[in-house]
């Protein structure tokens, strides 16, 4: 499946033109320096994309290797691979779940896309274009027929915090409102609903190694298996 999607968004006082599309090698070097703009310290350097990486996705599972352009600038990256998730033991870490970025262990047949990454420089973060990409990749999630779009939401706002609350009652914050994340208020707005929480999830000082597991359910999978 070949994806393109054009949009027309504002952007500042002017409206820009958008293209969601599928990333290729030529945008690899692009697609790295977004990392280093989107992740800066104290976020390990070495989880930023490398060129084996990115080739990876582009081989294994181009349809769930995602970019958006701002007026022909690469702005933002979404990437994702098919898994097998069984909701009965959701532990797990970004390492296992992802092959460390790698995605050699993308399943074809797997119930699950799952979300590897998604980054968006910061001077485009205002045009909402995260957002525009989960609703892409929630597109892919329908074209394959697989059962949900899941994946481990950093709280990069928890540390701030820690010796106060458990991550569960940080957690249970956002939810009602009452704190803000830059990440998981983000995905609630996506439309993403928390399954939980999990440990050592990722080596991420902000966070202090707790991810949310957050879930959007293929509405069409649920009617097909009712049927």
């Amino acid at each position: 499946m070949d994806y393109k999607k054009r949009l027309v968004l504002k952007n500042g006082e002017r409206n820009s033109e958008v293209v969601i599309r599928q990333y290729t090698q030529k945008d690899f070097v692009d697609l790295i320096q977004i990392q280093k703009e989107s992740f800066p310290p104290p976020f390990p350097s070495d989880l930023w994309w490398n060129q084996e990486q990115l080739s990876k996705h582009v081989q294994l599972f181009q349809e769930g290797a995602l970019c958006v352009e701002v007026d022909g600038v690469l702005a933002g990256s979404m990437t994702g691979l098919l898994v097998h998730f069984n909701p009965a033991e959701p532990h797990h870490t970004w390492e296992e779940m992802t092959d460390n970025g790698y995605i050699r262990n993308h399943d074809p047949k797997g119930n699950t896309l799952y979300v590897v990454d998604i980054c968006v420089r910061p001077y485009y973060r205002k045009m909402d274009l995260g957002k525009w990409l989960m609703q892409s990749m929630y597109e892919v999630v329908v074209h394959k027929g697989v059962e949900r779009l899941l994946g481990g939401g950093r709280m990069p706002g928890y540390a701030k915090v820690a010796k106060e609350m458990s991550a569960e009652q940080y957690l249970e914050a956002i939810v009602k409102g009452e704190l803000k994340d830059p990440v998981l208020t983000f995905l609630l707005r996506c439309g993403r609903t928390p399954l939980g929480i999990i440990g050592n999830y990722l080596e991420d000082e902000e966070s202090k190694g707790f991810a949310t597991l957050m879930e959007w359910k293929n509405p069409f999978h649920s009617l097909k298996s009712d049927v």
